[in-house]
């Protein structure tokens, strides 16, 4: 070989090495992911500053707010309160308290709402990232103004129960320890007299009684109907002002005080 070729060959190795050297590292799997990738993982996560307006409080553990102007029910993650509402069960034990405290606290609020992506089905409204429940109630944690977790307080003052619906969720270690805290301290339904209280004061708050016997043709001297008395939510609702309307609701048909009865009819 002669002298010009070896240094041309020099040259092309030189070249290559300094090439090999400055040239942009390979992207492994280890990387951080691209602008577009963290953009669209970013969406997938639910936003935690999230406020709505609270529209009307059904029960200890239900409530609608509004989204972007429709009403939404919200089911609260890990609390079970006691029944009031629902027409196929009596009021039970301590849940017109719990009833009462949630509409004393979120009443007129407007709260931050955070989901739990482990619980429920896929949500199939853009209302929300967040997930429903069978029922097509949107399922989550609602914080007051002041930060407090809502769900994890009516736990800890003894208004309702822990509840693990199927998987375990965010705050599950959080909650029960509160319940577990409540029921040493025998706060609300841990009180060992809570049933005699509530029913004191509900007799003391009770509106007086009709001395009517009848009413348009219904009795309204008693409690002798519930929602499945009747075939559709107008023929409830004649029956229910018939009677008096929230003045003698002595069915116990309004347990939310909106007027309405027996919505669940057709």
């Amino acid at each position: 070989m002669s002298r010009a070729s070896i240094c041309i060959a020099v040259a092309v190795v030189v070249a290559f090495l300094f090439l090999h050297k400055t040239a942009a590292p390979i992207t492994t799997h280890d990387s951080a992911p691209s602008p577009l990738i963290a953009s669209v993982a970013a969406t997938d996560a639910p936003s935690k500053a999230d406020t709505y307006s609270v529209v009307k409080v059904v029960d200890g553990d239900t409530l609608v707010i509004d989204i972007d102007g429709r009403s939404t029910t919200v089911r609260l993650i890990g609390l079970d309160t006691p029944e009031t509402v629902d027409p196929r069960k009596p009021v039970q034990c301590f849940g017109k308290a719990a009833s009462d405290k949630a509409k004393e606290l979120l009443t007129g609020q407007t709260v931050r709402v955070e989901y739990d992506l482990s619980q429920g089905s896929p949500s199939f409204a853009k209302a929300s990232e967040g997930t429903v429940d069978k029922y097509g109630r949107l399922l989550a944690y609602i914080y007051l103004p002041d930060s407090m977790l809502f769900n994890e307080y009516m736990i800890a003052q003894g208004y309702g129960h822990e509840y693990t619906y199927d998987l375990p969720y965010r705050y599950q270690a959080e909650f029960k320890a509160a319940e577990v805290e409540a029921r040493e301290a025998k706060r609300g339904l841990w009180a060992n007299d809570a049933c005699a209280i509530e029913s004191s004061r509900a007799a003391r708050a009770a509106p007086p009684v009709s001395v009517a016997t009848t009413s348009g043709g219904y009795d309204c001297s008693h409690n002798v109907y519930n929602c499945s008395s009747f075939k559709t939510q107008t023929e409830a609702q004649k029956a229910f002002e018939a009677c008096g309307g929230d003045t003698n609701d002595v069915h116990k048909l309004d347990n939310d005080k909106d007027g309405r009865i027996c919505e669940s009819l057709p």
